[in-house]
């Protein structure tokens, strides 16, 4: 089950698609941080819900939150992805080992090896402000981001 609303956010050091290591407490010292676990690059629900956020990433900024998408994907087949796609924002590699941030976030399906369809939004108090999750075959909807971005200026 995915980290809980006020369960302190655990400390990750992964690898964007284009190599660089990015540290959550780093991250959030920009402000808040959106963690969008998704299965498998280039699957057909995955590549439409990250389109559909790249359409939103205004929205994103203008709340001051950081999206980050995060895959067990290597490195190598998220940038491929990303650049296919054309997604603007970071996805992060949990790779190797594999799936350990997924595993510490409550966002790992041990029977396929891959992330949950989970979402964790993360304030820069390193408390989790929000977190939902769907079943693999079913995206996320936008109006759950809407719901928590909302959340977090109250």
């Amino acid at each position: 089950m995915v980290l809980a609303v006020g369960e302190v956010a655990p400390e990750f050091t992964l690898s964007d698609q284009h190599g660089e290591e990015l540290v959550l407490t780093e991250m959030l010292v920009d402000g808040p941080v959106a963690l969008v676990f998704v299965p498998f690059a280039f699957s057909r629900i995955c590549t439409g819900e990250f389109a559909e956020l790249g359409d939103e990433l205004a929205k994103f900024e203008s709340h001051g939150v950081r999206l980050l998408g995060v895959s067990v994907d290597s490195v190598w087949t998220l940038r491929a992805w990303a650049d296919q796609e054309g997604f603007d924002f970071s996805i992060l590699s949990d790779f190797w080992p594999h799936g350990e941030t997924a595993r510490a976030y409550g966002a790992f399906v041990e029977r396929t090896g891959a992330a949950a369809r989970a979402t964790v939004i993360i304030d820069q108090d390193r408390r989790v402000a929000a977190s939902f999750e769907t079943p693999v075959g079913e995206p996320r909807a936008l109006a759950a981001y809407r719901e928590a971005l909302a959340a977090l200026r109250s």
